[in-house]
């Protein structure tokens, strides 16, 4: 590892509040249902960096594919009122395995559930940030999601003609992350990072590590999109963009890889680092 790349791992490892977004794949088996190794693992890891005294954040994907699991569906609807079911069960599902997780560990949760008027309305914003602020000072792990339910935006047909805040997990965690002030964003999916080609179809594709600005080059390395998550690599490279020109750092890795958070925090090489070009306003 070079000197530059070295100085920002080492930055990385010294953040002290980190937005964790667990995708879709990351949250469920192939097969359906609750990843609860996988998951439970990840939740230890937290566990581990707020006992530290670092203030976490989950983004956590997966409540719909819950319910369709729960449901006994035989693939994910398409009609918006079945998604939006889906999802009203398979939150409480979601939700119950991450408070029985961080509940034995004594580490208490909170579920937050947004729609893209908490951002857009000032007053619902800076509630949202006054109580996400206590939630960190009392130790709390908060979850957050976007309410499917209520809110279609994410679940609409992409190209509609009205103006998104956010439209999948991806973006929400990079807007979270930059109005909750943290120095690190962590998207977790089923890739090992930024390739300089498809790695499942190009032998010669090379992870690439270091990222110090998402160019018009690096943007076409985006491509394609996961089996049951929203996004592809497209929305990760977006979401991390918006992170460092927030001035944070951002990391796409796999959620798979085994104590992939405690050794990103401890300085190892895995998984691209994205780095701002300019410094957080003071």
């Amino acid at each position: 590892m070079n000197a530059v790349r070295l100085a920002a791992r080492k930055k990385l490892a010294a953040a002290r509040r980190i937005v964790v977004k667990a995708g879709t794949n990351v949250v469920m088996r192939e097969e359906g249902g609750v990843a609860l190794g996988r998951l439970f693992g990840l939740i230890e890891s937290v566990a581990a960096l707020r006992k530290e005294g670092r203030d976490i954040l989950i983004v956590s994907s997966g409540a719909i594919g819950l319910g369709v699991q729960r449901l006994r569906l035989k693939s994910r609807p398409a009609e918006l009122s079945l998604k939006q079911a889906c999802a009203a069960v398979g939150q409480c599902r979601l939700m119950a395995v991450y408070e029985e997780g961080f509940g034995a560990l004594d580490v208490p949760t909170a579920q937050v559930l947004l729609t893209e008027d908490d951002f857009a309305d000032p007053g619902r914003f800076r509630n949202l940030s006054a109580t996400l602020g206590r939630l960190f000072a009392l130790g709390v792990v908060p979850i957050l999601n976007e309410n499917d339910v209520v809110s279609t935006a994410e679940l609409e047909t992409p190209g509609e003609a009205r103006r998104r805040i956010f439209g999948d997990n991806d973006r929400l965690s990079a807007l979270v992350m930059g109005h909750v002030e943290a120095d690190a964003l962590v998207i977790l999916s089923d890739v090992d990072g930024l390739f300089t080609a498809p790695p499942a179809h190009n032998r010669r594709a090379r992870l690439i590590p270091l990222v110090d600005g998402v160019t018009d080059r690096i943007a076409r390395y985006a491509k394609g999109a996961g089996s049951r998550g929203r996004g592809g690599m497209e929305t990760k490279l977006e979401a991390a963009r918006l992170a460092t020109e927030a001035g944070g750092l951002a990391v796409i890795a796999n959620g798979k890889t085994p104590h992939v958070l405690d050794r990103l925090f401890a300085g190892e090489e895995i998984g691209t680092l994205f780095v701002p070009r300019r410094r957080r306003r003071p």
